[in-house]
């Protein structure tokens, strides 16, 4: 994507006596370490592929990736200079109600394994947290990894098309190369369509990339049929432009033109909408949420001791009964008790109360875009209690968030000193 001549970390111009001088920029290193953290977060379950992977391989992979970009975090930043992150913090003490459930083997072995791998991913955003600025550079790590994800999903869709849409899911879009499932594919595609459209309105990136982008990222968005990414974008995007209203010519233009086409599509493919919306459902399944109505409502049934209401059952596969929970509030209450879910409530808390206090800027909007994003995904998809996706989306919205380091001015110099012929003296002043 084409990038900004002022965008990304600010270089230091002055340094302070009693430190050494900050780095000039963030090492390239960083979108490698990002990118890690990607391929460990798209998880080992989904549709069939090609070429079978065994699962096995496949977690291999994905926590290797893990182990690779805490170690090349720690050798990008091995004095372990970390910047105040609330949301990390706060990622930190969910790990307290997570090894306190999980200890006692409720859900086996799995979750002390999947413990340190919190462990490990929280360590790895404090080291990353030093390069966080309040600059769009993880914005663009962030766009340019999912769009190498979608790619892969549009090379298995090209290569095989009855993979990529099989009718185990309805004939909706799943990733052929890599086990993605359409909730996934929607999820990606929808938080990259919505960060490349605001550094298009903030004139980040040219017209050019920002099509390549979206386009693509739109046909396969439609193509998996998910209701929810969907929602997220339009919800998201229209509170991110419209914080931009008061200061941005674009924004106002580009919220006209958006209220205008979604008044004209409303009315001219309603009924194409409407189809698209339901997927062939009945209007019971879609009234109870496709089933999941009944599992939550089972998990809240459920008896529970006073310690499995504080603090849970351990980390598990975000599951209840042999079926998905599907909704981050349970699955934290589940897994991780009250405890986890107050923690989870002060994240988005936290985050949303300092997006609110920032003057307006297109890294404010980003942020928002991504908190409102994963505020409604978290309705109907797990993730917000382990190491997931939507912890990377918030760990973006935090660094866009954060303070600028500060750095000392540089000095005023003072007037020129004239040369003298060797020899001689500067006349004195009485």
């Amino acid at each position: 994507m084409g990038g900004h001549p002022h965008d990304g970390d600010r270089e230091t111009t002055g340094t302070r006596p009693d430190a050494e001088p900050r780095p000039a920029g963030t090492p390239k290193a960083v979108g490698l370490v990002w990118g890690l953290l990607v391929l460990n977060t798209l998880g080992s379950a989904g549709a069939k592929t090609i070429v079978p992977l065994p699962r096995s391989l496949i977690q291999l992979v994905t926590m290797g990736a893990l182990v690779a970009a805490f170690a090349l975090a720690l050798a990008l930043n091995l004095r372990l200079r970390v910047r105040p992150s609330a949301y990390v913090f706060l990622l930190t003490l969910l790990l307290v109600p997570s090894v306190i459930s999980s200890v006692h083997l409720e859900s086996g072995f799995g979750a002390l394994f999947r413990c340190a791998r919190l462990a490990l991913f929280v360590g790895t955003l404090w080291l990353l947290s030093r390069w966080w600025d309040g600059g769009t550079a993880f914005v663009r790590h962030h766009v340019r990894m999912y769009f190498a994800v979608l790619g892969s999903v549009a090379a298995g869709a090209a290569v095989s098309p009855g993979a990529a849409v099989p009718e185990l899911y309805g004939g909706r879009l799943v990733g052929a190369l890599w086990p993605l499932t359409p909730p996934q594919i929607g999820q990606y595609a929808a938080v990259i369509i919505g960060l490349t459209a605001l550094l298009l309105l903030g004139r980040r990136t040219d017209r050019t990339s920002a099509v390549v982008v979206i386009v693509p990222s739109l046909v396969l968005l439609a193509l998996t049929h998910t209701r929810t990414a969907t929602l997220g974008l339009l919800v998201g995007l229209a509170l991110a432009v419209s914080s931009l209203v008061l200061t941005s010519a674009a924004a106002r233009r580009f919220l006209a033109w958006a209220v205008l086409c979604a008044a004209v599509a409303a009315l001219a493919l309603s009924s194409a909408l409407q189809a698209w919306f339901l997927r062939g459902q009945s209007q019971e399944n879609f009234s109870n949420l496709t089933g999941r109505a009944k599992v939550w409502d089972a998990l809240l049934a459920a008896p529970r001791t006073a310690s499995e209401h504080l603090f849970g059952v351990g980390l598990g596969d975000k599951s209840f009964g042999g079926l998905p929970i599907d909704n981050s509030w349970l699955a934290v209450y589940h897994e991780q008790g009250l405890t986890g879910t107050a923690v989870v409530a002060a994240i988005f808390l936290v985050l949303g109360g300092v997006a609110l206090l920032r003057p307006p800027s297109l890294p404010r909007a980003c942020a928002i875009f991504l908190i409102a994003y994963c505020a409604i995904a978290s309705y109907t998809e797990a993730g917000l209690g382990d190491a997931s996706p939507y912890l990377l989306h918030l760990a973006v919205a935090a660094s866009l968030l954060a303070a600028p380091a500060a750095t000392t001015p540089p000095t005023t110099p003072g007037p020129p000193r004239r040369l003298r012929p060797r020899g001689t003296r500067e006349p004195e002043v009485n």
